[in-house]
């Protein structure tokens, strides 16, 4: 394959490299891809007795991601793809962890490829947003605010490509610890935002 290849130096960065991705799938024959299970999202979703009953009839991947390997530096731009999967953990439709960014002053965007979803967003003043996603369209997340993937498709992932400054890090703990302030969950077969009663 002419192009980009995850073992060679990073000299390579500096001249510009290729990337192979499916725009249909999110995936990647180049960059592996990270895989996160349901048991791995213990304490992430409201119902903790649904997620256990489902990790115990099956501990299915959630969602997936991948990005090229860019270094950490300022003035870099990471990039890669968001792939959930379709379902439900009680009445929730499953999501990514989502994230602040370490460096807090850091804004990203995601272009939907596949599927339907939303993008939810909140800072820590409290502020929050949920933006729809459908193919073709683009979410820009501002700087300061956490951000999740959630996806309300019954029967299809959704695929997102995201673009972010390489040195922004990510901070998995906060949501870790406090949860989001609001959860999207079906409501008569429809996406509905509710406040979160686990929220700290």
């Amino acid at each position: 394959m002419a192009g980009f290849n995850v073992s060679e130096k990073a000299l390579d960065f500096i001249r510009g490299c290729t990337i192979d991705f499916d725009p249909k799938t999110g995936l990647s024959k180049t960059v592996q891809t990270g895989k996160r299970y349901l048991s791995q999202m213990s304490g992430m979703f409201a119902d903790e007795a649904a997620l256990q009953a489902k990790v115990a009839e099956n501990d299915e991947i959630i969602y997936e991601f991948h990005g090229l390997p860019v270094p950490e530096h300022e003035g870099d731009l990471a990039f890669g793809c968001s792939i959930v999967n379709p379902g439900k953990v009680g009445d929730e439709y499953y999501f990514t962890k989502g994230h602040f960014h370490t460096i807090l002053e850091t804004g990203e965007v995601y272009y939907c490829l596949k599927g339907h979803g939303y993008m939810l967003m909140e800072n820590p003043e409290g502020d929050w947003s949920a933006q729809e996603l459908r193919p073709g369209e683009a979410v820009y997340v501002p700087k300061r605010y956490a951000h999740r993937s959630i996806n309300v498709s019954a029967d299809e992932q959704l695929v997102t490509f995201f673009v972010f400054r390489a040195d922004a890090g990510h901070d998995y703990g906060t949501i870790e610890t406090k949860g989001y302030r609001k959860l999207l969950v079906e409501r008569d077969g429809k996406p509905a935002i509710i406040d979160n009663p686990n929220w700290k």
